[in-house]
């Protein structure tokens, strides 16, 4: 008999269960798969693989595919399967036995009428179970069986009975349960003796490709980010997309509504609300509703927002029973997304309100156990906005809205916050607003009430100014855990103290604030300045650049360096390539442009690799690459990076960019021949609370060689005057006016002052032999002349220095093309026959590198590569492998932008790293 025979019984076998009933016919027909269903060759292949182990479990949640998946691998099968779909769990055992023999006989199992049937709804003969279990282990091949919605069989009488006829019948039965919960069989023992196959919900899941096959049968088809989107918010849950495929069917366009569909709306809501949540005990609905406000949650969290202490039974019996509710590990759960949407939108219609409670719990329990991030969200959601800052500023993360991946998301949600409520978590939450946009005027005013109102009441104030005493931020904490948040206010204020002394170009300002913060740190909970480095690192850098500004290098140099130094994190990255930048720049003020363009590049390339918010280090590390230019005569090249510099900025600049971009205009306009321009680049004063001594002479030597390039050399000499004590590139303009005013004493008195500077660079110290030689020529003396420039050649050979020469005069031509000196400069020099006017033509700019710094090993190796040694003398040489020396040689290409080995050996000495 079979199923091919319309499953007729023969005259033995009953029509009616042990109550007397007839059978539904349609508990043992396998279901019709419809027109559009796919067919999965990985799950049917998996369901052949299973025929190998006597149990199988097809376990998902509803709509999973489990029955569809089941029936189109049973009617593609050459023998047929006996199919049950269990009776419902109130029948009985001895009506579940009798189905199942009955569907047994249906499916032309070899049952003898001695087997016999149930008689009595409620019990079954165990001698029946023995002989059903006897004659099935004696047939060949197996047969297979499958009980559909298994779930609803929840007598554990029925299941051990089950297991006793599987066991017994060994090889005789392969017994296939589709259900969406845990079978009530001894699940550990199958899987100890690899006895079970199991296919889950994350096997039965679509994958993309499988998806838009489904689309495909339904006529609809998606471009891949799209299905992609879509397979993400459905988790690849079959019954969501068969329903969102027909629903679109009837779309005017499909494509939109699959990437915009909201769920509550369709049916796809009629079926997850009627298939799984108003099955649900009442106790159980409403903690999902309560839970759909959270993204995840876990127990402890649920009970927070039911008020109830049972969310751990629930939780684990609804993710047992794949109710939608999935297990993320170490106690963690969260909802499938359709279900969260759709449980979502029902709260808000059955609970009018209740939504904005439930963001308020969820955010004090967050603050106390969970991420800075979800607190900041429910808060924001229950428009707690008093909570929120509350949050950021006792967690002491106001330093991620200038820096770190969070930055912009931060400023976002916070840029919802009105005027109200006020108090000291808001205030520097506003505060750090304004100041990161620019707002200059409204920051400085609100840091100095903020302040004011800390160091005065010692706590919070309320919305008139009034004192009420100390407190929490969220209003529950304990009193440890206020004055934590207290002092990481204080610490928070400091911080923007520190950037509005750097802003104000206020050292005093910034000192004091780094003096409160040093403080203040025995204040905090340790963890919280290890998880937020970039707080320390920023006030460092504020520090630095105040510093810096003051003219005090070498204590700048020292915060700057700090941070350079501390740990790499993403938060901090910004803060160390600002302070890359700020190195750079000293360099390039001390006459360094080799040292000052590594550093400088290596923030640039930092800031492409690691891909931080835009800021000020990169603009001005943009600004020293483009003074370079301008001493190398690289003029394009300097104007472009000058933009680059203008583009790159985020928060406003500080004196220290300001008057670096004046002092640069300056500059590439004189070497332009624009005297008024460059007049007018160095005109405008930096309006700061203390003169940064560089800033002056540097804009005093810009509008001093205008001057001297207009033929006033007294000018310049009257506008160097103030200047000469504190900057060498005073010095040496003053002397080159002296020269020009016909005064080589007082020239050669000025220059015996640069020798007595410390750590004064290439770019002062060839400027000042060239006006050495000048003098030394006009004295007659051409062989000290000769040796002066030589000496500046070999100086600015490394550096690759143009500029000073182009500035030198027209003496300087004829000399330069003498056989001794032409040699020290071909190549880089000059190229070819002077341009009109008899100017040199400079080298064409080499193109910008990718450089970060060398290490030491990296040195090494390009040190012997320079003496010609081969990769296996360099190993021997360095006690190391001759792959090792490969991977050193293959880092150093990268970082110095070349491919072959001449080429790193000569981009290493142009760099004056050999």
């Amino acid at each position: 008999m079979t199923l091919l025979d319309e499953n007729r019984p023969s005259p033995t076998t009953p029509y009616a269960d042990p109550r007397g009933d007839p059978f539904p016919r349609g508990q043992f027909a396998v279901p019709a798969v419809p027109l559009t269903f796919l067919h999965r060759e990985r799950l049917v292949r998996h369901l052949d693989e299973a025929l190998l182990t006597p149990l199988t479990v097809v376990g998902g949640a509803a709509g999973a595919g489990k029955t569809l998946l089941v029936a189109d691998w049973a009617l593609a099968r050459e023998r047929p399967v006996a199919w049950l779909t269990a009776p419902a769990a109130d029948k009985g055992c001895g009506t579940f036995w009798a189905y199942l023999v009955q569907a047994l006989r249906l499916a032309g199992a070899p049952l003898s009428t001695d087997a016999g049937c149930p008689a009595d709804a409620g019990r079954v003969d165990e001698g029946l179970l023995t002989r059903l279990a006897a004659e099935l282990g004696a047939g060949d091949p197996p047969v297979v069986v499958v009980i559909d919605e298994y779930d609803r069989v929840s007598d554990p009488q029925v299941a051990d009975q089950l297991e006793f006829v599987v066991q017994q019948a060994r090889d005789g039965v392969r017994l296939v349960l589709a259900t969406r919960t845990d079978p009530l069989l001894p699940l550990h023992r199958y899987r100890a003796a690899g006895a079970v196959t199991e296919i889950r919900n994350a096997e039965l899941a679509f994958t993309p490709d499988e998806t838009a096959g489904l689309l495909a049968l339904h006529g609809l088809h998606l471009p891949a980010d799209d299905l992609a989107a879509l397979v993400e918010r459905t988790r690849g849950w079959a019954a969501g997309l068969r329903l969102c495929a027909l629903a679109a069917q009837g779309e005017t366009d499909p494509r939109t509504y699959l990437k915009e569909f909201e769920a509550d709306r369709t049916t796809i809501a009629d079926f997850l609300l009627a298939e799984v949540l108003k099955r649900q005990p009442a106790r159980t609905q409403d903690l999902l509703l309560r839970i759909s406000v959270l993204e995840r949650f876990c127990p402890d969290l649920a009970n927070a927002l039911t008020g109830r202490i049972d969310a751990e039974l629930i939780l684990t019996e609804l993710h047992r029973e794949n109710a939608f509710v999935e297990y993320l590990g170490r106690t963690w759960f969260r909802l499938h997304p359709l279900f969260g949407e759709i449980l979502h939108a029902h709260l808000r219609v059955r609970s009018p309100g209740l939504e904005t409670e439930l963001h308020r719990r969820a955010a004090r329990w967050l603050r106390r156990w969970g991420s800075l991030d979800e607190t900041l969200g429910h808060a924001a959601a229950a428009h707690d906005w008093a909570a929120a800052a509350g949050a950021l500023v006792g967690e002491l993360a106001i330093g991620e809205i200038f820096t770190g991946p969070r930055a912009d998301a931060l400023s976002a949600l916070f840029s919802r916050m009105g005027p109200k409520p006020t108090g000291p978590a808001t205030e520097l939450v506003r505060t750090a607003r304004e100041l990161s946009r620019g707002d200059m005027d409204h920051g400085l005013a609100r840091l100095e009430r903020t302040a004011q109102a800390l160091a005065r009441h010692g706590g919070s104030y309320d919305e008139d100014g009034s004192s009420y005493g100390e407190g929490s931020f969220d209003g529950d904490g304990s009193l440890a855990e206020d004055a934590a948040d207290l002092a990481a206010a204080r610490l928070s204020g400091a911080l923007l103290e520190a950037l509005a002394g750097r802003l104000t170009g206020s050292p005093a300002r910034a000192e004091r604030a780094a003096e409160a913060a040093e403080r203040l740190r025995s204040e905090v909970p340790g963890r919280l300045l290890a998880q937020h480095p970039e707080l320390n690192a920023l006030l460092l850098t504020h520090l630095g650049a105040t510093r810096l500004w003051a003219g005090r290098m070498g204590d700048a140099r020292a915060a700057l360096t700090t941070v350079v130094g501390a740990g790499r994190s993403v938060s901090t990255a910004q803060p160390r390539q600002e302070c890359l930048s700020h190195l750079a720049f000293i360099d390039y003020l001390k006459g360094w442009p080799g040292r000052a363009e590594r550093k400088a590049l290596t923030a640039v390339t930092a800031t492409d690799r690691d891909d931080p918010p835009p800021g000020p280090g990169p603009g001005l590390a943009s600004l020293v690459l483009a003074a370079v230019a301008v001493d190398r005569d690289e003029l394009d090249r300097a104007e472009a990076l000058l933009a680059t510099a203008d583009d790159a900025r985020r928060l406003p600049p500080d004196p220290v960019t300001r008057a670096g971009q004046s002092i640069v205009t300056g500059r590439l306009l004189l070497a332009r021949g624009d005297t008024r321009g460059a007049h007018e680049a160095v005109g405008g004063a930096v309006v700061t609370d203390v003169v940064s001594p560089w800033a002056e002479a540097h804009r005093a030597s810009v509008a001093a060689a205008a001057h001297l390039a207009e033929g006033r050399p007294d000018r310049a000499v009257e506008l160097l005057g103030e200047e000469l004590e504190r900057e060498p590139v005073c010095l040496v303009g003053a002397a080159q006016a002296e020269v020009a005013a016909g005064r080589p004493g007082a020239a050669l008195e000025l220059l015996d002052r640069v020798r007595l500077l410390d750590h004064t660079g290439p770019a002062v110290t060839v400027r000042a032999a060239l006006v050495r030689a000048q003098v030394a020529g006009e004295a007659g003396d051409p062989a000290a002349r000769r040796g002066l420039v030589a000496e500046a050649l070999r100086q600015a050979r490394r550096e690759r220095l143009r500029r000073p020469f182009q500035e030198a005069g027209p003496w300087l031509r004829p000399l330069l093309r003498t056989p001794p000196l032409r040699a020290l400069a071909e190549g880089w020099l000059a190229a070819g026959p002077p341009w009109p006017g008899g100017r040199a033509r400079p080298a064409e700019p080499l193109p910008l590198p990718v450089v970060e710094e060398l290490s030491g090993r990296e040195r090494d190796v390009l040190r012997r590569l320079a003496q010609m040694m081969s990769t296996q003398e360099i190993a021997a040489d360095l006690y190391v492998s001759v792959n090792t020396v490969k991977t050193h040689l293959k880092s150093a290409y990268r970082k110095l932008a070349v491919n072959r080995r001449h080429d790193a050996v000569h981009r290493a000495r142009e760099l004056g790293l050999l």
